[in-house]
């Protein structure tokens, strides 16, 4: 980027408080599919695997990606699979057709090995329900096992398949993605929403603090979004926490467009939100029901789509493996920011997946696991946890122009750290062409020095990582300075920036 080059001027302003950002927010999905569990999770050949067969480089970037929850075991595959099948000795379990994804199953990875390796990672486990094909007997013999301490059949089964100690899963999902036609066990809203009400209200005998997640739309675009989720949660809301909703993103040749994306997640969860606020009044429900976001990503279907015809069963097939361009990791780290905006309603965020299979980290056999240019802006705004967002909006711009472009182009959020001493402010400039001069007033945080400013970019917006050049898009310092609580920085077209400042009002 030249120094030199004319850039359009916007002065931003703190705004609103919108509320605390819960660490769940900044959660992944893990699902039975491609190489996302077999070879990405589990790989017991690899030279940095774990005794358990753990994939080690896997997890020790899972922790630096700072993903706080996963869910598990599905997504699609979760509508066919008997979670029976993925316990006791690897030896004696079966092999299954997976008729969600057209694999074979050989079920060495089940229950058991992911609250083991969620315990490894660090991270809180958020179960899946097969509510498609599977029925409520089933679902509750899999909070026995996972959840009773001991003296039952099914708890003595998880104690005798070496987990002596109950997995204590608080999240569960009542099915998945049941509003689609090409779901296993789809059903019309009516229909689910009595099986999930059934299943909610008896697993709310076996623990009543349990948090129970319903079905919500697969995307802003199915012809029944707003009308399933108001069937769904009015037979549902005196026995649900929350409401799930699923969206992705993916650039049809309008990059200009496709930067945009956190323009419709920003509408989506508004409508979504709407939604839940009109059934609570229509309901009298006093129950404060929250959005769980528990698949969200940049997804390029194209890839998939050319394939899946052609496609026989096999085990652990190279699907939906995305290599992420620097346009994509901008759009993430802007959908993030959408997702902090609305940490007043969403109380769980899943960015899909988190290894091989549209994730932010990829895994050869024998190779070092790399980060992709997504992993970036995750890992960046993922410290925001637990911090108080605030929202900015353009002050005084400084010519019509920046009104017309640069004002629309430049996205901000600021959080600030539980004890005042420290802030973040997450930015992106989406303009595929313009440079942008950004003026943060900071002044009602007392900011005193800049301790750390990155910058995601790179001169062509299609730059990716990959295995032999695993470090072609990371972050590197940004120019900054601060005078008189004016943050001041200058963003090159699409890119993406962290910057970290000490408060004087903090209490450290």
């Amino acid at each position: 980027m030249d120094d030199h080059t004319p850039a359009v001027p916007v002065r931003l302003r703190l705004a609103r408080r919108i509320g605390t950002a819960n660490p769940r927010l900044f959660g992944s999905f893990v699902e039975h599919l491609g190489r996302g569990v077999y070879g990405g999770l589990f790989a017991p050949d690899d030279p940095s695997a774990t005794p358990e067969g753990f994939r080690g480089d896997v997890l020790e970037l899972v922790r630096e990606l700072g993903v706080t929850v996963v869910r598990y075991p599905g997504g699609n595959f979760v509508s066919g699979y008997d979670w029976r099948d993925g316990i006791g000795p690897r030896d004696a379990r079966p092999r299954r057709l997976d008729l969600a994804w057209k694999t074979i199953e050989p079920n060495i990875f089940g229950t058991d090995e992911f609250v083991a390796w969620c315990r490894h990672a660090g991270v809180e486990p958020m179960l899946a329900l097969n509510l498609g094909l599977g029925d409520t007997r089933s679902a509750l013999d899999l909070l026995e096992y996972a959840n009773y301490p001991g003296g039952t059949t099914l708890s003595d089964a998880r104690v005798a398949n070496g987990s002596p100690e109950p997995h204590d899963v608080r999240l569960w999902c009542l099915g998945n993605e049941a509003d689609g036609r090409w779901q296993l066990g789809h059903r019309s809203a009516a229909a689910y929403a009595e099986h999930a009400a059934v299943t909610a209200a008896a697993m709310r005998r076996f623990d009543p603090a349990l948090e129970l997640v319903v079905v919500g739309s697969s995307h802003e675009r199915m012809p029944t979004f707003g009308a399933w989720e108001r069937e769904v949660l009015t037979r549902t809301i005196d026995l649900v926490d929350h409401l799930s909703c699923h969206i992705y993103f993916y650039d049809e040749g309008d990059r200009a467009r496709f930067l945009r994306s956190s323009d419709v997640l920003d509408r989506f969860l508004d409508d979504v939100a709407a939604t839940i606020a009109h059934v609570r009044a229509a309901t009298r429900s006093e129950r404060d029901i929250r959005i769980s976001l528990d698949e969200w990503n940049v997804w390029n279907y194209t890839s998939y789509d050319e394939i899946e015809p052609h496609r026989v069963f096999e085990e652990a097939p190279r699907i939906l493996e995305e290599t992420y361009t620097l346009a994509d990791a901008v759009v993430v780290g802007t959908l993030l920011q959408s997702i902090l905006r609305h940490a007043d309603v969403v109380a769980v965020a899943a960015m899909a997946q988190l290894v091989n299979v549209i994730g932010p980290i990829r895994a050869e056999p024998g190779r070092p696991a790399w980060r992709q240019t997504t992993f970036h802006p995750f890992a960046a705004v993922a410290r925001s946890a637990g911090h108080t967002v605030l929202d900015t909006l353009p002050d005084t711009l400084l010519d019509t122009a920046a009104d017309a472009t640069g004002g629309a182009d430049a996205t901000c959020v600021v959080t600030v750290s539980p004890g005042g001493d420290h802030a973040l402010v997450h930015l992106a400039n989406r303009s595929t062409s313009t440079v942008t001069d950004i003026a943060l007033d900071l002044r009602e945080l007392a900011p005193r020095v800049v301790e750390h400013a990155e910058l995601l970019w790179a001169p062509d917006p299609t730059a990716t990582n990959t295995a032999d050049d695993p470090d072609a898009v990371v972050p590197r310092p940004l120019d900054t300075r601060l005078d008189d609580g004016t943050l001041a920085l200058r963003l090159p077209p699409v890119s993406w920036a962290t910057v970290r400042i000490g408060c004087a009002t903090g209490s450290g």
